[in-house]
């Protein structure tokens, strides 16, 4: 069974709809959606844990600490929630 990993990312412009992408291996599911705000993303996030069946959620750096214990809690702990950050 394939890890797979939700990216998700803040874009003014986004269409979560359109702007989506799957990148897999067999042992590897990465999808990427852009959202355009944190209503969005909680959307997202939900639908992916409950049918996708994802391990886990990378976030870009522009969410805040707020928002990821929301996504977390949206999540109920089913997956791993991260942010990337950079230096």
């Amino acid at each position: 069974m394939p890890f797979k990993v939700l990216f998700i990312a803040h874009a003014r412009d986004a269409d979560k709809e359109k702007h989506r992408s799957l990148i897999e291996t067999g042992t590897y599911h990465l999808y990427t959606v852009l959202v355009k705000n944190q209503d969005e993303a909680l959307q997202v996030s939900k639908d992916f844990t409950d049918n996708k069946n994802i391990d886990s959620i990378l976030l870009c750096p522009g969410f805040t600490h707020t928002d990821v214990a929301e996504i977390s809690k949206i999540t109920a702990g089913k997956v791993a929630v991260a942010v990337a950050r950079g230096d």
